[in-house]
């Protein structure tokens, strides 16, 4: 018996394709804008960057949320674009160390895991990401760190109650995509760093 499709993941695959299309020609018409007037204004720089953002996070989600079959694979060239461009003028920074042709089930878990340390970077931190011969490990560093209890107990315990909302929607997929990937998370958390190994 063939299994049964995984709807929310194709609803999120089909927005963001749908998305980044109108997105994409918004910044190219910003371009245009740009070089016809010469120099740029405050309000033109902010349009700018609030596309790049959105493609950026659109990029991001459609790898973390959207459809992947078990054969698909992603470049390290593609990973590092989705997350330079996440990073312009945010408060948190990623170094990504990996093979440069990756499952892309594979990013897509540590995507997930990745939306769950920045719900704890809060105010700011480093993330570094590393795939070798032993795994997965995501280790983040921050002065402060903002540690909800109940999601993270999610992570590693699925039947640990918690209220989750859309915010918060990455840590309830995270288990199905371990059991589905047959992987075991790790975590440990400090006063200001987190580390997690799959």
């Amino acid at each position: 018996m063939q299994d049964k499709p995984d709807l929310a993941a194709l609803i999120a695959s089909r927005i963001c394709h749908d998305l980044i299309s109108p997105i994409g020609a918004i910044g190219n018409g910003v371009e245009l804008l740009a070089m016809d007037g010469g120099t740029q204004r405050p309000e033109m720089a902010l349009i700018s960057e609030s596309v790049s953002n959105a493609n950026a996070r659109i990029r991001f989600f459609r790898i973390s949320f959207g459809a992947a079959t078990g054969d698909q694979r992603i470049a390290r060239s593609e990973v590092m674009s989705v997350l330079t461009d996440l990073t312009r003028g945010g408060r948190v920074s990623y170094a990504w160390t990996s093979v440069a042709d990756l499952p892309r089930r594979e990013v897509r878990l540590a995507f997930l895991l990745l939306q769950c340390v920045e719900t704890a970077l809060a105010y700011g931190g480093k993330v570094a990401v590393v795939r070798d011969d032993m795994g997965w490990t995501i280790q983040a560093e921050a002065a402060r760190l903002r540690i909800d209890s109940a999601l993270w107990e999610v992570l590693t315990e699925p039947r640990a109650p918690a209220d989750i909302g859309a915010g918060q929607v990455h840590f309830a997929l995270v288990p199905e995509e371990l059991a589905r990937q047959g992987r075991r998370l790790v975590t440990s958390i400090g006063e200001t760093s987190i580390r997690l190994t799959f």
